[in-house]
């Protein structure tokens, strides 16, 4: 009744816009952030981060990829910095560290709502002993998932601290998803990856693994499909047989 093909004896989730409504707030601190930081640089005339800027260089991506990325589509370099850079630093990190204090804020201030259907999934997905890892690009996933009460779904995450303390590549390299397979002691051919980036699906093509669900929350379902989906829904309550 998972809506998953009999090989798939995993899942492996992405967070913010697949399970909680968090992607939202996330890519309001990104445009905040980025928008602040151009408008200081080049004026009151400054060209705005767009939703199309989202999700081509940042959505899915690890906060200092996702920085760069988007820069360098402006000619914009900056030098690397370090991590604990201060928020005002003119660096990569100093330009992260200001969205994830933003993010938090904001987290703070209106909380973390699940999608109803995920939970719905998730309860489908483990009374039908499959196992469960998250996968997030986040270094807030455990303060995310305690606060929408879903960690107690979840066997193995991987999330941003994971992924600079292993020295993984970020999507849309496959390496945080191969991660969460082998956390759980599953191969990839027999996970299923769940994405509502173009970043997400792209790296769950890219590692082989057995299924690509496409989570549309961004109008963008054709993009999805183009990146690697096997399939896309608005929700994934709607895999459910008994929808």
């Amino acid at each position: 009744m998972t809506g998953l093909p009999e090989t798939i004896t995993a899942c492996l989730f992405d967070l913010d816009g697949v399970l909680t409504g968090t992607a939202v707030l996330h890519r309001e601190a990104w445009k905040r952030t980025f928008d602040e930081f151009l408008r200081s640089r080049d004026g009151a005339g400054f060209a705005e981060f767009t939703d199309h800027d989202y999700a081509a260089f940042v959505d899915g991506r690890p906060r200092a990829d996702g920085v760069r990325e988007f820069l360098r589509s402006r000619g914009i370099v900056l030098p690397e910095g370090e991590p604990d850079d201060p928020v005002d630093a003119p660096t990569v990190n100093g330009v992260g560290n200001r969205k994830n204090e933003l993010v938090l804020k904001i987290i703070d201030e209106r909380g973390v709502n699940p999608y109803p259907g995920s939970v719905r999934y998730l309860e489908a997905v483990k009374a039908a002993g499959l196992r469960i890892a998250v996968v997030t690009s986040s270094a807030n996933g455990a303060k995310v998932l305690d606060g929408a009460d879903l960690s107690k779904f979840v066997e193995a995450r991987i999330d941003g601290i994971v992924i600079r303390e292993q020295h993984l590549k970020g999507k849309p390299a496959p390496d945080s998803f191969l991660a969460g397979a082998a956390a759980l002691g599953v191969e990839p051919a027999h996970a299923a990856v769940f994405e509502d980036a173009q970043s997400g699906v792209q790296a769950g093509k890219a590692g082989g693994f057995g299924y690509v669900v496409g989570v549309n929350r961004a109008d963008q379902a054709a993009e999805l499909r183009a990146h690697g989906a096997d399939i896309v829904v608005d929700d994934l309550a709607d895999l459910l047989e008994d929808r």
